[in-house]
């Protein structure tokens, strides 16, 4: 069983965020990774990048596959994880702490009121398996 973490919001595409005040720090969920399995490369967004929900915002590549990660917020890319170019397999290993992938300052940040709770996403990843 994957775990999912509580005080976070989760997208249907197993994104998961954080709110930081205005801003959204944002990764994959435990079970996108280990559907992923080992991460071999990363591509980062752009510091200053303008996102809209949905967007793609990164892309990551395991042994197995090639998977978009979708921004589940707009905004502006203010921050990314520079140190997952190098190892990305810290996604596989931390990913709702060490394994974030960037932060965006939200321009609309009722946008994470659509997002699922801990306990609604665990009630999603039971009915898509199914």
């Amino acid at each position: 069983m994957s775990e999912v973490k509580d005080g976070l919001r989760y997208s249907k595409d197993h994104e998961w965020v954080k709110v930081e005040g205005g801003n959204a720090r944002i990764g994959i969920s435990d079970h996108a990774q280990h559907q992923l399995t080992e991460l071999a490369f990363i591509q980062l967004p752009q510091m200053g990048q303008k996102v809209k929900a949905g967007d793609v915002l990164a892309i990551v590549e395991s042994v197995k596959n090639t998977a978009d990660v979708y921004s589940p917020v707009s905004g502006e890319v203010v921050e990314v994880n520079s140190p997952l170019e190098d190892d990305p397999q810290v996604i596989n290993k931390s990913p709702y702490d060490n394994g974030w992938i960037a932060v965006v300052k939200m321009s609309n940040p009722s946008e994470v009121n659509s997002l699922m709770d801990a306990a609604a996403y665990k009630r999603f990843l039971a009915e898509t398996k199914k």
